[in-house]
Formats: C-alpha cells, sequence, structure tokens
C-alpha cells in the first residue's frame, strides 16, 4: 500500500455502482486489513457480510426498525421509508463489525480500538482497488430488531456498518486543521538534535506525519483529537517511569470526550483511526514507533502533568527509539471471523 497517498486520496461514498463485489475480494480483504494492525494481545472481532440482495432487504429492514415502531413512525410517508430501503439494498454489500466488549474499561477500549484499527485499515485497502465505503453508526438504526438480526450476543459491542461499493465520481478533499494547530511539547529546550536514536522523531517530522494521519474518517469533520509531544526533561523522565520504557520521546494522542455517548464512541474511533493513519506511514518510512494503551492513563491524577483537561483523555501513548518493545502477536494474525447473511 501506498500509505501516504492512499490515506490522503481516501474519501467517504454514498454512491455506488451496482457491479457485485466479489466476497474472495472482501475476505481477503479483510485478512490483509487485520495484519497490517500490530498490537499486543489478540483482540476478538468478527463480522458479518451481507452481499445478496435478499439478506440486503432484510437488513435494511432492520435498520429501519426502530423509526417505524416509534410512536412518530405512523407520521413518516411510506415513500421515505421506501426510498431508504431502496437505496440500502441497491448498495452491493454491507459489512457488521462486532468487537467483544471486556470486564474492564481498558479491555473494552482496546478490544474497540482495534476493530476501528481494522476498519480502517480495510478502508484504505479498498481504496486503492476502487472500492468506496460508507462507515454507519447511526443510533436512529439501534434497536432490538437490528441487534437481532446481525446476531449481536450478551458481551459484545457493535462497531459499526460498512456501506462497500465501486464508485465512478471522487468527492472532493475537505480541509483539515494542520496538526501544528492541536499540538503541545513538553521538555522542547532539552530535545538532542543531534542523536541519531532520536533525530528522525524530531517535532518537525512528526508534525509532517501527523498532517497526513489527519484524513481520517470522523462525522461531520469533527476533529477532536490534540498532540502532546514529551521529550526531555523531568517531564519525559516521569512519563518513561510511569510506562516502564527507556524510549527517547513520546506521543500522547488525547481525545475530547463530548457528553453525548454517541458522538464519544464516534470521536474515539475516529481518533483511533487517525493513529493507524499514522502507524502505517511510520512503518513505511521504517520507524520504530511502539502503540500501548496503559492502565495509568485511565487515572485523572497522573494524566494532569501532561496537561491532560478534565473532558479529555488519552487514547494511546506512542513510544519513539531503535530499542523499544515490539509487539508480539504482530507476526501471525488469526484468521478473520466472517460470517454470511
Amino acid at each position: 500500500m501506498n500509505a501516504s497517498a492512499t490515506i490522503r486520496e481516501r474519501r467517504t461514498i454514498r454512491k455506488f455502482k451496482s457491479t457485485p463485489v466479489a466476497q474472495e475480494q472482501i475476505i481477503s480483504l479483510l485478512n490483509k486489513a487485520a495484519g497490517l494492525y500490530e498490537t499486543e494481545g489478540t483482540p476478538s472481532w468478527r463480522c458479518i457480510y451481507y452481499n445478496s440482495l435478499e439478506s440486503r432487504q432484510r437488513l435494511a429492514a432492520s435498520m429501519l426498525a426502530k423509526i417505524k415502531e416509534s410512536r412518530f413512525g405512523k407520521f413518516i410517508p411510506d415513500k421515505m421509508t421506501d426510498f431508504y430501503s431502496k437505496h440500502a439494498t441497491e448498495i452491493p454489500a454491507h459489512i457488521v463489525f462486532i468487537t467483544e466488549s471486556a470486564n474492564t474499561r481498558r479491555q473494552s477500549d482496546e478490544n474497540y480500538s482495534a476493530v476501528c484499527s481494522i476498519i480502517q485499515n480495510f478502508q484504505l485497502l479498498g481504496w486503492e482497488q476502487g472500492l468506496g465505503m460508507l462507515w454507519y453508526t447511526d443510533p436512529l438504526i439501534m434497536s432490538e430488531t437490528f441487534f437481532k438480526e446481525i446476531g449481536l450476543q450478551n458481551g459484545e459491542r457493535f462497531a459499526g456498518i460498512l456501506s462497500i461499493g465501486y464508485f465512478e465520481k471522487v468527492p472532493r478533499a475537505r480541509k483539515r486543521t494542520p496538526a501544528e494547530q492541536k499540538w503541545t511539547m513538553i521538555g522542547g529546550d532539552d530535545y538532542t538534535h543531534t542523536n541519531p536514536d532520536i533525530l528522525p522523531y524530531s517535532p518537525q517530522t512528526i508534525l509532517g506525519m501527523l498532517n497526513e494521519a489527519v484524513y481520517a474518517p470522523n462525522d461531520g469533520m469533527r476533529e477532536p483529537w490534540r498532540f502532546v509531544y514529551v521529550t526531555g526533561g523531568e517531564t519525559a523522565g516521569k512519563l518513561r517511569s510511569l510506562q516502564g520504557s527507556s524510549s527517547t520521546s513520546f506521543l500522547l494522542i488525547v481525545a475530547k470526550e463530548e457528553s453525548d455517548l454517541h458522538k464519544q464512541d464516534e470521536d474515539y474511533a475516529a481518533v483511533c483511526c487517525l493513529i493507524q493513519n499514522f502507524q502505517l506511514l511510520a512503518k513505511s518510512n521504517l520507524w520504530h514507533v511502539y502503540r500501548t494503551l496503559p492502565e495509568w492513563t485511565y487515572h485523572h491524577e497522573k494524566c494532569t502533568p501532561f496537561g491532560i483537561q478534565p473532558q479529555e483523555r488519552i487514547v494511546v501513548v506512542l513510544e519513539f527509539g531503535a530499542d523499544i518493545r515490539r509487539p508480539s502477536s504482530a507476526s501471525t494474525p488469526p484468521a478473520v471471523n466472517v460470517t454470511q447473511r
């Protein structure tokens, strides 16, 4: 994958050709997408593939169930619901992504982060083959009927639907806020520009990569992220102690937390996609970057020395350096669990 070009070129697509999408192609792309996600542990997730006309009609009906069954449903014209049902049915394929929830918030976040990162990999790989996608999580579709259709079980979490198809027209690019406007550096005065282990990870090179990574999917073009780069000084020493690491520098990627829980999930997913973009770009440049979501980030008093505000959270800590730890499970990802409906 040409990560830099594909990340910048990818767009959300809402109008698709009627050309069928081969199941073998989808499964191949899913397995490649899973293989591009590198972290410790083995995240548990699965997906359901809807590509036949009958299954797409059934899925569309379940997505409209909450609206039709509401007290306002009788006031909605049949023409309107028929239009949305027809549109969803005519899209060549849909994939529903489901991940395990967990007993702890940290593990639940790691599972959700993994599936969001894999979805982003899948969108990028598909784009290179002419496939466009729409990531859909609207609360209006979430009902007992919908969850029954997708087979959501206790201990599982719905991560979203990808509507998939070949596209004809690429929408225009929309501007992103430069990373420099969302950037804080701690310990910059102690930054050692001549150290060969640190030099590739200078603030300028990291900002350059972040300005590509910000081309991540996010609803309504919200940009809920900001970046805290820590290098040198007492604060970096404190972070090394928390991380149990000897890394030379760190990037904290921080998310604003909305009061609306659905927006929280959407924003978290968008930040995870940005992080995955950054990791793909770093790998293409042969950088040594280690991704971690440590337990200490869930204790706000430990986050305040790094400028984290009450309505913010650290989504990931990225470590930079030549001798950093490597994920133990990255070499052989398990086969993707795909159910066809």
